[in-house]
C-alpha cells in the first residue's frame, strides 16, 4: 500500500506560493487554551509546501463530555481522545477552500503533556499539526503511514523550535488511535 494521495491538494505546491488561511476557532472549553496567533502559526507551518491558496479550517476546542460524544459517534470508541479531524468531503466542482474541521480536547491535551513530561505548548503544537495533517489526507493506520506521518510531524515541529514529540516511543502513541 504506502501513502495515499493527500486530500486537499491539487497540483503540487510550487516555491513562492502562499496560503491565505482563515481559521475559525471556537472555544467550548472552560480551561485555558493557546493564543489564536500560535494556533495559526502551527497550522501554517503544517500547510507550508503541502497546500497553497485560500484555505479555511474550523478548530473547536472542547472539554471531555463533548469529545467523548464525538469519539463514540464517529470512531465507535469510548472515552475522549486528544484530537479528531474531519476533512471536508465537498465535490471538487464546488472549488471551495474549506479543508475541514479539527476538534481538540483541552483537558486531554493538558493531561497528556503532564503525564508525558512535555511542555504544554509543545504538545498543543503537536496536536494541532497532527490534526491538520489528517485534514490533508495523511494517516497512521498502517505502520508505513505512521512512520511517514510522525516524520512529517517531527520536521514541522522542528521548524517551530519544538522537540521531537515521540522521543523513544515512535509509533506507539498511535497504537490506540
Amino acid at each position: 500500500p504506502g501513502l495515499r494521495r493527500p486530500r486537499g491538494q491539487g497540483d503540487p505546491v510550487r516555491p513562492g506560493q502562499t496560503v491565505n488561511l482563515q481559521v475559525d476557532i471556537q472555544c467550548a472549553s472552560t480551561e485555558p487554551v493557546p493564543e489564536e496567533d500560535d494556533i495559526r502559526s502551527w497550522i501554517l507551518a503544517t500547510l507550508a509546501g503541502r497546500r497553497s491558496g485560500d484555505t479555511e479550517i474550523s478548530l473547536r476546542l472542547v472539554d471531555i463530555p463533548e469529545m467523548t460524544t464525538l469519539n463514540q459517534g464517529y470512531r465507535k470508541k469510548s472515552g475522549p481522545t486528544n484530537v479528531l479531524s474531519f476533512p471536508s468531503d465537498l465535490p471538487p466542482e464546488l472549488e471551495l477552500p474549506l479543508l475541514g474541521d479539527i476538534v481538540i480536547c483541552v483537558p486531554v491535551v493538558r493531561e497528556e503533556a503532564r503525564v508525558q513530561s512535555k511542555a504544554l505548548e509543545a504538545h498543543w503544537a503537536h496536536m494541532t499539526v497532527h490534526g491538520t495533517l489528517h485534514l490533508l489526507g495523511y494517516d497512521h493506520i498502517e505502520e508505513v503511514e505512521a512512520e511517514a506521518m510522525e516524520a512529517m510531524e517531527t520536521d514541522i515541529l522542528k521548524t517551530l523550535n519544538y522537540p521531537c514529540p515521540y522521543q523513544d516511543n515512535l509509533s506507539k502513541e498511535h497504537a490506540g488511535a
